[in-house]
């Protein structure tokens, strides 16, 4: 009896700890599953981190570039940069270096799109993709206001002529096929350098983009002395049709998908005259025909 008792209690307990160990497989069960949901959405979450993008800028190319005494880099390509990485949904640091150096330290992967004009020539357009274009700003020649000049080698031969140019240009090559060893040749770092030594006589001549030098210059009490003469140079491939010509953003090759959201993104920008809005902010003159159309729309 004592037997049968004992044995009896024995399978009480086995049945209660039967119990508790079905339990905690359930309970182990459960902790795994929500365990396994959580896992699951760690590669979603990893993708809701916004993209970072390095952009690449002279910051010396008023009014589209400039660093204002805070230190911050404004001007029409900084804001029109920032609002595309806004609609591609990127965050976006802007690195400031001289002009010479950008194309160069692109391809070295310093960055990843640069944002300063540059003329797509066919060299170029071996080692880099060329964005819609940003703006429509040929080159001028400027002169003295006073005089009349023929923009020939013959021209110009015995008129001691200095053209001042900025390093890294396309135009370099567009000048020296022009005039040859009519004129001696300054090269610098940026606009600014070449306006302070036109006015301080140690250059008299200058090639450049239209519309800075019309803004910054031309437009300035120290740059009446100056006109511009000839005719506008395009100084990228020949084969551009008239209407498409401008000056565009580009990245490497190899980054077509980038380039498609960058132009989706600008195409956009120009659409809704947001464009327009950023360019009025810095100067008055419409630099693309979507520019144009909008100007009336915006004020």
């Amino acid at each position: 009896m004592e037997n049968r008792s004992t044995h009896s209690r024995s399978f009480s307990a086995g049945a209660s700890g039967a119990e508790r160990h079905s339990n905690g497989r359930r309970r182990a069960g459960l902790a795994f599953a929500v365990l396994a949901s959580l896992t699951a959405l760690l590669p979603i979450a990893s993708t809701a981190v916004a993209e970072t993008l390095k952009l690449g800028n002279e910051g010396v190319y008023p009014p589209f570039s400039m660093v204002d005494a805070s230190g911050n880099l404004t001007g029409i390509e900084a804001d029109l940069a920032r609002e595309m990485c806004k609609r591609m949904g990127a965050e976006c640091e802007i690195l400031v270096m001289d002009f010479k150096a950008l194309i160069p330290s692109m391809l070295q992967g310093k960055f990843d799109i640069l944002v300063s004009q540059v003329t797509p020539t066919a060299e170029r357009k071996e080692k880099m993709l060329f964005s819609t274009r940003i703006v429509a700003n040929p080159m001028v020649f400027l002169v003295p206001a006073e005089g009349e000049y023929t923009l020939t080698k013959e021209g110009l031969t015995g008129k001691g002529m200095t053209i001042g140019m900025q390093r890294g240009g396309a135009h370099i090559k567009v000048a020296e096929d022009i005039f040859g060893d009519a004129v001696k040749y300054s090269l610098y770092d940026n606009p600014d350098q070449i306006h302070l030594d036109m006015i301080a006589g140690r250059i008299n001549m200058s090639f450049e983009a239209k519309l800075n030098a019309v803004v910054d210059f031309l437009g300035k009490p120290e740059g009446k002395a100056f006109k511009i003469v000839g005719e506008d140079y395009w100084i990228g491939e020949a084969s551009v049709p008239e209407n498409e010509r401008g000056l565009s953003w580009v990245v490497r090759k190899g980054e077509e998908a980038l380039l498609a959201r960058m132009d989706t993104a600008i195409k956009s920008i120009m659409a809704d005259c947001t464009y327009t809005s950023i360019r009025k902010k810095y100067m008055d003159i419409a630099i693309l025909p979507e520019d144009a159309a909008c100007e009336a729309k915006v004020n």
